[in-house]
């Protein structure tokens, strides 16, 4: 049997319109005790995801637990991409056991499911395992998660991916979005996103920039 190529991307590809992005418990109390990723680092790749979400205008939900009696605040990184966006607090570890969260997935009824957040091994791996129960197709934000080791975070990391989680990066769900330097209306925006939280690659796309008045759309 020959197969024959088409130029259009794999069904497993993220866009812009076919996923709820669900950030979760980016609060203070839970970001001293994580010690996978660096503090600075995680806030870093939040920042991205969170902007990334937000300027390609993807269904977006922020949780946080215990908001106002432990955890603390949500990261501003993340609040300020979404300006007057309501967070759910819940009291549940596990995001999918709050109704209130479970009204607003049904409510924007994308079937794919897209996660980042603290801890990897609770909070992240609870509403994984569960969404993926009830037949959505899960992803999971690896560098935008953490947990209280990296033992914790790594062990979770597999379990989820057995359960059939795919994992990605922050840089890559914003190129993911992107996924077409041609596509002129969102290029700016996503190289500046890069430039500005795309690490050693941000740097690149300055340099070439301003050395060269280079870019990747030809």
């Amino acid at each position: 049997m020959t197969i024959t190529a088409t130029p259009t991307p794999g069904k497993s590809l993220i866009s812009a319109d076919d996923h709820t992005l669900i950030m979760i418990d980016f609060q203070s109390q839970m970001a001293f005790a994580t010690k996978s990723i660096s503090t600075e680092l995680l806030r870093n790749n939040a920042a991205l995801v969170a902007n990334a979400a937000a300027g390609f205008k993807v269904s977006t939900i922020l949780t946080t637990v215990a908001v106002d009696s432990f955890s603390g605040p949500m990261f501003s990184e993340i609040t300020d991409a979404f300006p007057g966006q309501a967070l759910l607090d819940r009291t549940s570890m596990n995001t999918w056991e709050d109704a209130a969260v479970i009204d607003e997935v049904n409510r924007i009824g994308k079937e794919r499911i897209i996660f980042a957040g603290l801890w990897t091994s609770v909070c992240i791996v609870g509403p994984v395992a569960s969404a993926i129960d009830q037949g959505f197709d899960v992803y999971f934000i690896s560098d935008a998660c953490g947990d209280i080791s990296e033992e914790a975070h790594e062990r979770a990391v597999e379990r989820m991916i057995q359960l059939g989680a795919k994992p990605m990066t922050s840089l890559q769900y914003l190129l993911e979005l992107q996924r077409d330097w041609a596509r002129t209306e969102t290029y700016d925006m996503t190289t500046g996103f890069a430039k500005k939280w795309g690490g050693a690659y941000g740097l690149g796309i300055t340099y070439a920039k301003t050395m060269f008045n280079a870019s990747e759309a030809h």
